[in-house]
């Protein structure tokens, strides 16, 4: 495992130090310029079933991006704070953003079906803040970053589980892309790697237990087991998500008729590529523009 993965995880609250480039953690990142929320919504009873929804400028309908973050699925590791910078930075070019927090590892009622069932009502909720608010239902992205980049892929894919699902949730509002960022897109192959980045194991305490122990769980869960998902997917490699992961993940979801874009940034930090103005942002950046454009079409 390289170093600056190690790093970017088990070292929350400070940059990687003398052995390579100095990159930012979550804090440094949530420290960065945001623009205040229009309004902080609740989706749910639990205090931590909540957003914030940020409004471009204008009269609308805007499309619109749900943004998860990560943090090893586990309580204590990060919150939606950090991705508050982007969300501002998409909302400035014309995208309204609902950047979500939920119940994880650790939470009462987290994890296993808590996080999942979080994941699902946030996203739905859309359908209930177009009613007040100039929202495009016809383009809608979700965007996630680690353990968000998951959550992100799964959210695209939960439409394909059976009606009975105990994570489903009754009427998955539709999506036209799904952007992926550097995090685990196969959760039964990540066993082992995600103590290793996390200090812990998490999958399995998020799933509570092994593909042997639960195996339907990891069929409903488990974004890899989902495909095809049937919206245009981009997976961004780096820290924690091998490149040669990301390839396998692509060539699995080809042989399903289902298209995925990958874009590697060598060198990038798990955090530096949340950080609007820095190069490996405007690369995210201009992915997560184009899908949007894209659904236009």
């Amino acid at each position: 495992m390289r170093r600056s993965t190690i790093c970017s995880f088990l070292v929350l609250t400070m940059s990687c130090g003398a052995a390579g480039a100095q990159h930012l953690g979550p804090t440094e990142v949530a420290k960065l310029q945001s623009s205040p929320p229009t309004i902080v919504d609740a989706y749910g009873p639990d205090p931590l079933q909540f957003g914030e929804l940020r409004l471009p400028k204008g009269h609308g309908p805007f499309p619109v991006a749900i943004i998860i973050h990560g943090g090893c699925f586990t309580t204590g590791f990060a919150t939606l704070s950090y991705m508050a910078p982007i969300a501002s930075a998409l909302t400035q070019k014309g995208i309204a953003t609902w950047n979500i927090e939920y119940r994880q590892v650790g939470d009462a009622g987290g994890g296993w079906p808590g996080s999942y069932l979080d994941w699902a009502a946030a996203t739905d909720h859309i359908r209930d803040l177009a009613k007040t608010y100039p929202l495009d239902l016809k383009r809608v992205i979700v965007v996630g970053h680690s353990a968000g980049a998951t959550a992100a892929l799964w959210v695209a894919g939960r439409n394909s589980l059976a009606l009975n699902s105990e994570i489903r949730g009754g009427d998955p509002l539709p999506l036209v892309a799904t952007i992926a960022i550097d995090g685990p897109a196969d959760l039964a192959a990540w066993i082992g790697t995600d103590a290793t980045i996390c200090g812990k194991p998490v999958v399995a305490p998020l799933l509570g237990g092994t593909p042997q122990d639960v195996p339907s769980r990891y069929a409903q869960g488990n974004p890899y087991s989902l495909l095809p998902l049937r919206v245009a997917q981009v997976l961004i490699s780096s820290s924690v998500l091998s490149e040669s992961d990301a390839d396998a993940y692509k060539q699995h979801a080809a042989a399903k008729a289902n298209r995925v874009t990958v874009l590697a940034l060598h060198d990038a930090g798990h955090f530096d590529m949340l950080a609007p103005g820095n190069a490996a942002w405007g690369k995210v950046e201009q992915l997560i523009l184009d899908s949007i454009h894209s659904s236009q079409q």
